[in-house]
């Protein structure tokens, strides 16, 4: 559960400040606003600064120098204002260091944004030596004002032991916070918890309770896990229909595991009318993904003209993207594809050779596929000893067939 990298916080920052100006009195005119400013009002300053710096007499350098004399008398949003400026280089050359002071100023004036913000930049290390342990005091203090994103990083230190002891339950008591103010990934997170059972008794109920939350909110992660409790009847009454809804919005998001679920439930008509040509299309969305099941089953659709026309050369090419990721379902159909000549010249020994690289990953058809090489002196030497050491690790392995092989060799 990783924190928010540093090219977030500039969404983070620039969020903040835009909700700190949209509230401003902008109600006077420009030359009304200078006078007050002028005269040493630092609301007025702040508000001078943000016409300088977004409205018709765009200066930044002008709206820096306003907001540094409103900054210079204590007003918060100012600092904070300010301390974004030097961060990002608007108005002044960029410098961290004095970022980093005015978002101290403005911190200690109990301005939860800087707080948050100063947990992440030691969290990051942007001008500062990293300190996770930094990062949680920052984090605490912004979240203990009611900062729901202060208050899901601390869930995320906690669960993590990034800058305290690792400690479920307060990971579970930071996300249920921040959770319950509407943060999706906290309510992702917090159905993490209840599933996995870390910080409170395990409730697959309650994680499908969060999930749906996060889920409804957009969450792809959190529309997957629904898919799958929902195919599984974990937490709620199986419904293969309700897997589908919501594989189809983590899928329909690009999350390629939701593809090939939604690829294997079309082809075995489980929540929907049984429809191979939109297995395939499942299928090839995650395979373009690399998502090497797809690409193997994918494989197999070509190889059987399910969906697609036969085309044994189609379903090579996807067994070797496969089988280039390490699948060892891949490298045993490759090896059928060789001991039949199906879009390659018939080779036993090439059979033999992809056999062994699934049977040697545990793949049990492969183990029995080899055993049966072996007996028969295909692409090998025969070899009854050889054949039954493979029938019986098929067989240990739940291949019913390798067990009846390996008790016929036994009783010779």
């Amino acid at each position: 559960m990783p924190l928010f990298k540093a090219s977030f916080i500039h969404k983070v920052i620039v969020f903040l400040v835009a909700a700190i100006l949209s509230v401003s009195a902008m109600a006077l005119d420009f030359n009304q606003t200078q006078q007050l400013a002028n005269q040493g009002d630092a609301e007025a300053q702040v508000n001078l600064g943000r016409m300088y710096g977004e409205g018709v007499r765009q200066d930044d350098a002008k709206a820096v120098e306003w907001y540094t004399k409103a900054a210079n008398q204590g007003n918060t949003d100012a600092q904070f204002i300010l301390a974004n400026s030097y961060s990002y280089g608007i108005g002044v050359r960029q410098d961290d260091a004095i970022a980093k002071e005015w978002y101290l100023k403005a911190a200690d004036q109990d301005s939860s944004n800087a707080q948050l913000i100063l947990g992440h930049i030691y969290h990051e290390g942007i001008g500062v030596r990293q300190d996770d342990a930094k990062a949680v005091e920052w984090y605490t203090k912004a979240a203990n004002q009611g900062d729901v994103m202060a208050q899901y990083n601390l869930g995320v230190a906690y669960y993590d032991g990034e800058g305290v002891r690792q400690d479920y339950a307060k990971a579970v008591e930071w996300y249920t916070k921040a959770a319950n103010q509407g943060d999706a990934k906290a309510q992702y997170n917090l159905g993490l918890a209840y599933y996995d059972g870390k910080g409170v008794r395990q409730d697959y109920a309650k994680a499908v309770e969060w999930h749906t939350k996060a889920a409804n909110q957009g969450l792809v992660n959190a529309q997957y896990n629904l898919g799958v409790a929902y195919y599984d009847g974990e937490g709620v009454r199986q419904d293969s229909a309700k897997a589908i809804e919501w594989y189809t919005k983590a899928a329909d998001q690009g999350d390629a595991e939701a593809q090939f679920n939604l690829g294997t439930m079309y082809r075995k008509g489980e929540g929907v009318r049984q429809d191979s040509a939109k297995a395939v299309e499942w299928y090839t969305k995650a395979a373009n993904q690399d998502y090497s099941s797809a690409q193997n089953n994918l494989g197999l659709m070509y190889r059987k003209g399910e969906g697609v026309r036969q085309d044994y050369n189609k379903a090579i090419e996807w067994y070797f993207k496969a089988v280039n990721q390490g699948s060892a379902s891949a490298q045993n159909n490759l090896a059928y594809m060789y001991s039949k000549g199906l879009g390659v010249r018939q080779d036993h020994k090439k059979a033999v050779e992809w056999n062994r690289k699934s049977a040697n990953q545990g793949d049990a058809l492969a183990q029995f596929n080899l055993g049966t090489m072996y007996r028969k002196g295909e692409g090998v030497r025969q070899n009854d000893a050889t054949a039954k050491e493979w029938f019986g690790k098929a067989c240990d392995n739940g291949n019913q067939d390798g067990c009846d092989n390996y008790r016929k060799l036994n009783q010779r």
